[in-house]
């Protein structure tokens, strides 16, 4: 890919199983640069490590100001998995981090990712896909998206059909969510589903934003009770469904970043797709580190809407006028000008 106007181009070196790399005045160790992290597609640290130094111009401004929770793979995609909060010791005197304060009292310093070397530190500790909190870190109770997480219901009868039922939900939803004025992007979960994020206007509490989301995922499912679900007790689910999980909404919780690569055999990417692609249909596994820098290079960032200053939909003004989430609306709203 080609890499704007100052921004590094880092090449992660072929001959060593261990190397620094200098990023600017900053260092980054990477180490194990030749393990096995993908075994069914044959990638290795290195192959991850030089996937994220490529994507980083389109990924960072996604990630900048926020807190990053760690979910590390220390044996690859296919071994155990742990999440880690808390910054490590050792962590380079360079890393920004944002304390955010928990319901026990206790101030957790987590790691921000906010430029080439810190994205480098954060991958050479295994972590495989990044999850950055909603809100930035001047305001961490307040977030600058919504979204939906549309996930099949877990059944063996969905078979092959399920991702084309998917995609069908993600028309659904965009559509409604059209009819109050607000703005869609799609992305991959890269896993075996499709998120929906809205770009709002910083304003409502992770609460409100949670509880606005529930109203509408249950709206919405109503509508369309033979393919969508808001039921999230899993014994309560129908079956042949997609989830329509507002619940990734709450403070604190966290969903796969656009363009992080997720622990899949294929290591595919979850990654931005327009609405005609949803429309004409596609398998999740078409998205993959072996193949999506090309697409990048094409497409540029599809959602550079999310991390735009201008034009962010006011759901203040929604929450306050509408109580009814899906009540058609004869003009939209937004917040143009406004800072997210």
């Amino acid at each position: 890919m080609a890499q704007p106007a100052g921004v590094p181009t880092v090449t992660i070196p072929l001959d060593s199983d261990a190397t620094t790399i200098t990023v600017g005045e900053r260092h980054v160790g990477l180490t194990n640069l030749g393990k096995i992290f993908f075994t069914e597609a044959g990638l290795t640290k290195r192959d991850l490590l030089q996937y994220y130094a490529d994507v980083a111009p389109l990924l960072l401004p996604h990630l900048r100001e926020r807190a990053m929770v760690m979910k590390r793979y220390p044996h690859g995609a296919a071994g155990d998995f742990f999440f880690m909060k808390r910054t490590p010791p050792g962590a380079p005197a360079w890393l920004q981090t944002c304390s955010i304060e928990h319901g026990s009292g206790s101030i957790i310093a987590f790691p921000i990712v906010d430029d080439l070397s810190a994205l480098l530190w954060i991958i050479n500790l295994g972590c495989i896909d990044l999850n950055q909190w909603y809100a930035r870190c001047d305001d961490v109770g307040r977030p600058d998206y919504l979204h939906f997480d549309l996930d099949p219901v877990k059944d063996d009868e969905l078979g092959a059909t399920a991702f084309e039922t998917v995609c069908t939900a993600a028309l659904a939803l965009r559509s409604a969510l059209g009819e109050i004025g607000l703005p869609a992007y799609a992305k991959t979960s890269g896993s075996n589903g499709i998120h929906l994020y809205v770009p709002i206007a910083r304003g409502p509490l992770q609460h409100d934003v949670w509880r606005f989301a529930k109203a509408f995922a249950f709206a919405v499912a109503g509508r369309h009770p033979d393919i969508l679900t808001a039921e999230y007790k899993i014994a309560k689910r129908p079956k042949n469904r997609v989830l329509v999980d507002y619940n990734q909404n709450a403070w604190g919780r966290t969903l796969a970043s656009v363009y992080s690569v997720r622990p899949t055999p294929r290591a595919s990417v979850s990654t931005p797709v327009t609405w005609e692609e949803i429309e004409r249909g596609f398998a999740i596994a078409d998205f993959r580190v072996d193949n999506v820098r090309a697409r990048f290079a094409k497409t540029g960032d599809l959602w550079a809407p999310l991390v735009a200053r201008d034009g962010r939909f006011d759901l203040a003004s929604l929450l306050e006028s509408e109580p009814q989430p899906v009540r058609k609306r004869t003009t939209a709203r937004s917040s143009k000008g406004a800072s997210p």
